[in-house]
């Protein structure tokens, strides 16, 4: 089949390219090293449910699923695999589950020898992973298999002429539990009709989120007294010239900036930017407690230069910006939204469903510097539209949750 074919140039890519670049060589190692994690770890006698997730934002999408299971049914392990090394060196000490590893590469011999060692009862495939070989032999084996928040375009190749060998695959899962009604349609078109229409888990996340969310000393000695504070979050150089330009005229706004790459030349251009503003780093602010350093209160602009601390963050703010969208596409939403604050966002968001979501409620696509400086100018100058605007983004995010109960009632555990 041709997609074996692929499969295996694919995996001799790898296997050259992970001499040169460490991202690959880390997958590379960890896929290898996978079937000895497995054989060590697993446990002949335990129930396995399996969740994959291919990186980082899909994991998050896994993990209201995994941690409602783990709580309802403490009879069943949690086994979690990841594709992405973005995924898997972040979460691989993730409490939530009794083994993490990757996932080895599609190939047949793969397939049959991880179904082997692991024997699950059932599997979750979270979003948009369609494994070929596994998900055909775990049918071969009738071992249940859900699609959870799977969100489907005409543009995919499941849905083309050429596509129609590959899309068979689809038909190996037991239910989809997908996102919205035109993803449903779709799949009805091709035949295939055990569906529902739940939502994304991601929104039951972002509310877990929130309700553990950290105090930041920090930051609210920062913010102390400020009127209005605009949170930015994992910011790009595009980003970031659209929103310093509006801040850099209108100092009466603090500025809290959490940019998505921290290394020294991206702080460094970011600084750039704010010539004529009294800037401080958070990790300069933790020293501040003990040195002779100004009153965090006196700054003008807070660089967050350190990973864990985003969501927390724009609970401080009045307005929110998340990046990524003039370029890599948009982070996440959701995470700002949730606390009751517009957000603002570039044009890269078609493929992003809260994107369109929130541009009804409370979420605001700008494409250049006069849209942003026009939106702002509305909130600065109207409180009560500034807020109707936040409630309405809250509003949204509390709307669409619910989707982790929805799914784990439907399957049979």
């Amino acid at each position: 089949m041709f997609y074996n074919l692929i499969i295996y140039l694919y995996l001799l890519g790898v296997a050259i390219y992970s001499r040169f670049n460490e991202k690959v060589r880390k997958m590379w190692r960890g896929e290898r090293d996978a079937f000895r994690i497995l054989r060590e770890k697993v446990d002949p006698n335990a129930k396995y449910v399996w969740f994959h997730a291919a990186s980082l934002g899909e994991f998050e999408q896994g993990r209201p699923l995994m941690e409602q299971l783990r709580k309802d049914h403490p009879e069943y392990k949690i086994l979690l695999t990841f594709f992405s090394p973005s995924g898997y060196e972040v979460r691989k000490n993730y409490e939530g589950a009794d083994i993490i590893t990757y996932l080895p590469l599609d190939t047949i011999t793969n397939a049959r020898r991880f179904l082997r060692i692991v024997r699950p009862v059932m599997a979750f495939f979270i979003k948009y992973e369609f494994w070929y070989n596994y998900l055909h032999i775990l049918k071969h084996r009738n071992i249940p298999v859900y699609s959870v928040s799977s969100i489907f375009r005409p543009d995919q190749v499941f849905f083309k002429w050429y596509g129609r060998q590959y899309g068979r695959v689809l038909n190996c899962f037991t239910h989809f539990f997908v996102q919205n009604e035109v993803s449903k349609d779709l799949l009805a078109k091709i035949g295939i009709t055990n569906v529902d229409v739940v939502g994304d888990t991601r929104f039951d996340r972002v509310l877990q989120i929130k309700d553990a969310a950290k105090q930041l000393p920090i930051v609210e000695a920062f913010v102390k007294d400020a009127p209005q504070v605009f949170v930015a979050g994992s910011s790009w150089p595009p980003d970031e010239e659209i929103f310093i330009k509006y801040f850099n005229a209108h100092k009466n706004w603090k500025l809290i900036i959490a940019p998505h790459v921290i290394g020294e030349d991206h702080l460094k251009q970011i600084e750039k930017l704010l010539e004529g503003r009294k800037v401080i780093r958070y990790t300069e602010a933790e020293k501040s407690l003990t040195s002779h350093l100004s009153p965090l209160a006196s700054y003008d602009v807070l660089i967050i230069n350190c990973f864990g601390l985003l969501s927390s963050i724009y609970h401080y703010g009045q307005v929110a910006y998340v990046g990524g969208g003039f370029g890599v596409g948009i982070h996440n939403l959701l995470e700002a939204a949730v606390w009751d604050v517009p957000v603002f966002f570039g044009p890269n968001n078609q493929k992003f469903q809260e994107a369109q979501g929130l541009k009804t409620s409370g979420g605001f696509e700008i494409t250049n510097y006069e849209e942003f400086a026009s939106q702002m100018d509305k909130f600065a100058s109207d409180a009560d539209y500034l807020a109707e605007q936040g409630r309405k983004a809250g509003h949204f995010v509390k709307g669409q949750s619910g989707a982790t109960g929805k799914v784990l009632s439907a399957v049979s555990l």
